[in-house]
């Protein structure tokens, strides 16, 4: 939830019909999730005499998710380029290139990584994808409810928690695939403290790079007088 995939879908809407929108947006994530879940399944197959690697790896990706999460994203999407006239491909594209490589991608190689290619795969397949169109779905309709106001600091706190929580998850796996569980506590303390430093630090440079935007429109106005 509140990823920029939502606003651009909500964008979109000004363009296509909701149809259209539906249609190329649940074909893209069919196809994106299932590249990334195989992925996923096959770092699990080289890495399966080592899975305690692969569950630091989840540890850490959600790590970066939950950090990134406090983020401002300030890159925007920009759809009105489009010359395909078919609006499901046109749909199918723009959302592809917007969507490819991004966090939900990343989650789902993520949770491909620690299952494997087996039938669990299928399921994280649909899972992932069914998650990820009702999210879009969800943020499309706050979109109209609220005439495109979405409310982003909420589910980008939303996210921040849940992702945190996945991570300490896997990191409690990596102590269990190692049986190191006595190193458990000092370790998941250290990692907590530079957790939240990092979130911190992060936190403090968005509210300085706030007081400066607020500042400048004042400074300029001084140089002009």
């Amino acid at each position: 939830m509140g990823d920029k995939t939502q606003l651009l879908l909500i964008a979109l809407t000004s363009k296509y019909k909701v149809r259209d929108i539906l249609i190329g947006t649940t074909a893209s994530i069919l196809v994106l999730n299932a590249l990334a879940v195989l992925a996923g399944g096959l770092l699990n197959e080289f890495l399966s005499t080592h899975i305690w690697i692969v569950k630091l790896i989840a540890c850490l990706a959600f790590f970066f998710f939950s950090v990134t999460s406090l983020m401002k994203e300030s890159e925007e999407e920009e759809s009105s380029g489009s010359k395909i006239k078919f609006a499901p491909l046109a749909v199918f594209c723009i959302f592809f290139i917007a969507e490819f490589g991004d966090k939900t991608q990343l989650t789902a190689i993520t949770f491909g990584a620690t299952t494997g290619l087996n039938v669990n795969t299928i399921v994280i397949w649909l899972a992932s994808s069914v998650a990820l169109l009702v999210a879009d779905i969800i943020g499309l309709c706050v979109g109209y409810f609220l005439h495109g106001k979405t409310p982003d600091k909420f589910f980008n706190i939303l996210a921040f928690v849940v992702f945190a929580v996945f991570g300490f998850v896997n990191l409690y796996a990596v102590f269990v695939s190692l049986e190191a569980k006595r190193l458990m506590v000092p370790i998941f303390i250290a990692v907590s403290v530079v957790f939240m430093a990092i979130c911190g630090i992060i936190l403090k440079g968005r509210s300085q790079c706030f007081v400066s935007q607020q500042t400048e429109p004042k400074n300029l106005g001084q140089d002009a007088t």
